[in-house]
């Protein structure tokens, strides 16, 4: 259980903020920029449900619960230790991804196949969807790039794969099952 007496701390006016083993490390490293464009992602989603209704939100704040999630398993480093943490650390799972999968299955089968790239906008809730999509392709980027040097969960960085995908086949279901996307006309305007 989380429990936040207090806002502010200071203990990072110095630069640095603590993981979720305690360790403290630079407010720039890698993990803290993956983990914080995962809360960016988030933060996106929430101006997205401005403009959602129904089966739409209550995916969308399945997903914003998962980025919690995804954001805990990001700020505790080496998975080798869990077992050394006196408690369950949460990690993303598999069926996480699975669940995903299905969404953007289901959404999909309703939308005529693409025959040109779409631009981001349309509808209100679609542009915001296409801009959680980016942002969450930053968050997947920061990931990978953490990999190189740091243990990360697997299952960690299939989700962030998936969920863009997600946000993209989200964003053409809010544009009247695609039939409001924008498309890209090459070399229009020439």
């Amino acid at each position: 259980m989380v429990v936040l007496n207090r806002i502010y701390t200071r203990t990072g006016d110095a630069g640095e903020t603590a993981l979720g083993d305690g360790v403290r490390v630079p407010k720039n490293s890698a993990r803290v920029a993956a983990y914080g464009t995962v809360d960016e992602t988030n933060s996106v989603i929430g101006l997205a449900r401005l403009h959602a209704a129904g089966e739409i939100d209550a995916a969308l704040a399945r997903i914003q619960n998962d980025l919690f999630d995804l954001g805990a398993d990001l700020c505790r480093p080496a998975m080798e230790k869990d077992a050394e943490a006196g408690h369950p650390v949460l990690r993303m799972a598999d069926a996480q991804v699975a669940r995903l999968e299905a969404e953007i299955d289901a959404m999909n089968a309703r939308l005529a196949p693409l025959r040109s790239f779409i631009l981001p906008g349309g509808s209100a809730l679609a542009a915001h969807l296409h801009l959680a999509r980016t942002v969450s392709r930053r968050a997947e980027r920061l990931a990978v790039e953490l990999t190189a040097t740091e243990t990360v969960n697997p299952a960690a960085v299939r989700y962030l794969n998936r969920l863009s995908d997600w946000f993209f086949v989200a964003a053409r279901t809010a544009n009247d099952d695609g039939r409001a996307d924008v498309l890209w006309v090459p070399g229009a305007n020439r």
